[in-house]
């Protein structure tokens, strides 16, 4: 069986992000007393977004690295990919609590547009190749 070791750092840093951006909403939760919704908390809000987003975009990008990592095997390019990936997504979360415009949120979003277009397009490039 191919080994996946890109991918699987990729996505055991995400699970820790992602268990970060949960601990941010429960917080917030337990402070306001908000047990379902958002309870009228601008602050939660944000942060159910920034859990919500994130739980939105990592799936597809980590299937896709798995996908082109089990076709082509250990790649520095998809090692480049996986550490914007995760830049993307962290910078995307400290965006999230400030107020709009801001170059943190802008560039994590940019990073993890490009890296799901990046992903997309070496999917279809591989998936064409192999007819």
């Amino acid at each position: 069986m191919q080994q996946l070791e890109i991918t699987t750092f990729t996505a055991a840093v995400c699970g820790l992000i992602y268990l970060v951006l949960s601990y941010r909403v429960s917080q917030v939760r337990m402070a306001e007393r908000i047990s379902v919704g958002d309870g009228g908390s601008a602050d939660l809000v944000v942060r159910m977004r920034a859990h919500a987003n994130f739980g939105e975009y990592v799936p597809i990008i980590l299937i896709l690295m798995a996908l082109i990592e089990y076709e082509t095997g250990y790649s520095v390019l998809l090692g480049i990919v996986s550490a914007l990936v995760i830049v993307a997504r962290l910078l995307h979360a400290v965006g999230m609590g400030r107020p709009s415009p801001n170059p943190f949120r802008i560039a994590g979003t940019a990073g993890t547009w490009i890296t799901l277009l990046l992903l997309s397009a070496w999917g279809l490039i591989l998936a064409v190749r192999s007819f």
